[in-house]
């Protein structure tokens, strides 16, 4: 699903006319706009980040996955990965280039390049695997509870978890390059808060669940509840009201009376030959 302005579309309007929206970025946005299809710049980025998860995985585990040389260049594209995560969204939003591939693909590239990498240190020997259980657990039960509450509405993301990936990648990306010393020890503690981070955005994710849900819950009963005494009120109305509203346009049966009667003493009179009846 792509929303376009209309002007953009080729539709009626001028740029400033009044229902339409300004495309940011001058021509390159009204050109972006009119090209919002699947092979736009936001998707080929993403793509491009779908294709880099098989070759990270081969950088990654190339000469037995030891090899700085190696490790580097695996760093180099999961650098390049994470940088393109936030581009594609950014030019989506701001050219108006939302798709339905880009709304499901994104989340798969970004879940599957840092799944990847966590894989792959944990096989090496290089990362606990723990720290991947609870990493990617988070992940695959957020995106469940998403689904689990996207009938009440979408929980917006929250700083802490903006950090959370940000730290995720930095620290990940510290224990992809083969360091030593100093800055071994330095990417423990930058794990250890991206792992506090996971847990700590993971819970206030499910405490906004838990209450988008059950506000949502709420509605509908409170919804169902005033149904039932709409309808018994409909059905205590005058007995008149459904010849009012067949055709009284709201007039009482008096009024109606009165009408039909000086209606009849025209007709009688002769004046109101070939008229339309009243309605």
């Amino acid at each position: 699903m792509t929303g376009v302005p209309a002007s953009a579309a080729g539709g009626s309007g001028a740029p400033g006319a009044q229902g339409t929206k300004p495309v940011r970025g001058g021509k390159l946005g009204v050109a972006a706009v009119n090209e919002a299809s699947l092979w736009n710049i936001a998707n080929l980025l993403t793509m491009a980040r779908l294709l880099l998860v098989p070759a990270f995985v081969m950088l990654m585990l190339a000469e037995g996955g030891y090899d700085p040389a190696w490790r580097s260049l695996a760093w180099a594209s999961f650098a390049i990965a994470m940088i393109t995560d936030l581009f594609d969204g950014h030019l989506a939003r701001t050219y108006n280039l939302v798709t339905d591939f880009g709304k499901i693909a994104d989340p798969i590239a970004d879940k599957a390049i840092m799944g990847a990498a966590l894989i792959c240190l944990s096989a090496l020997g290089d990362l606990p695997w723990w720290v991947t259980g609870v990493i990617l657990g988070r992940e695959l039960g957020i995106t469940l509870l998403r689904f689990w509450v996207i009938r009440y509405g979408v929980i917006p993301a929250s700083r802490g978890g903006k950090l959370k990936t940000l730290t995720q990648g930095v620290a990940v990306g510290m224990y992809i390059l083969a360091l030593t010393g100093p800055l071994a020890t330095l990417r423990f503690w930058v794990m250890a808060v991206a792992v506090a981070l996971t847990v700590g955005t993971g819970l206030d994710y499910v405490k906004q669940a838990v209450v988008l849900r059950r506000r949502g819950r709420a509605s509908e009963k409170a919804a169902a509840a005033e149904k039932p005494s709409d309808e018994g009120s409909g059905g205590e109305s005058s007995p008149h009201a459904g010849s009012q509203d067949a055709g009284s346009n709201g007039r009482s049966p008096d009024e109606l009376a009165l009408e039909e009667g000086a209606a009849a003493r025209r007709a009688a009179d002769g004046r109101t030959a070939g008229e339309e009846p009243e309605r």
